[in-house]
């Protein structure tokens, strides 16, 4: 054997168990990583503002239904009344409905001129002629309506 061959066999092996100590402190990683304090078992991720991305009309309307499921399930709570919101299309002849606050998302549906319609909540969008408000309306699909054409009947509506 060779003089120079022992530090290599020596170098390899103490290559492969530092590489396997490092894969195993990458696995272990997300563990440490995790929330230190265990006793605080809230859904930090339903109290968290919602990003733009997750503005969606779908996502809101899952969210709705889990809330409606809880509620029916947990009968014994005093529940607040339901505020319900409505408004009148004043956009001619109709008001594009879209899958999110934004100009440039996918057009889903449309309303007439006069229609009144009922709403969610609201949130800020893309400017519409001065206006960055949106409506997530509730009639039959979810989705989202410029509030520009868009007039309150009652009280305005509550955040999303």
């Amino acid at each position: 054997m060779s003089p120079l061959s022992r530090p290599s066999r020596f170098r390899r092996i103490g290559l492969c168990v530092a590489t396997g100590a490092l894969a195993a402190v990458t696995a272990a990683a997300p563990a440490l990583a995790a929330d230190p304090s265990p006793t605080d078992h809230r859904d930090h991720a339903a109290t968290a503002a919602p990003a733009s991305d997750e503005l969606s009309a779908s996502a809101l309307q899952r969210e709705h239904e889990a809330r409606q499921d809880a509620q029916a399930q947990n009968q014994a709570m005093p529940q607040a009344p339901k505020r319900t919101y409505k408004g009148r299309v004043i956009a001619k002849p109709n008001l594009l409905l879209r899958d999110r606050p934004t100009r440039s998302s996918k057009v889903v549906g449309s309303v007439k001129y006069g229609t009144v319609v009922n709403i969610f909540c609201k949130t800020t969008g893309d400017n519409v002629d001065g206006n960055n408000r949106w409506y997530l309306l509730t009639d039959g699909t979810w989705a989202w309506g410029s509030a520009r054409y868009i007039e309150n009947i009652g009280a305005a509506p509550r955040y999303c």
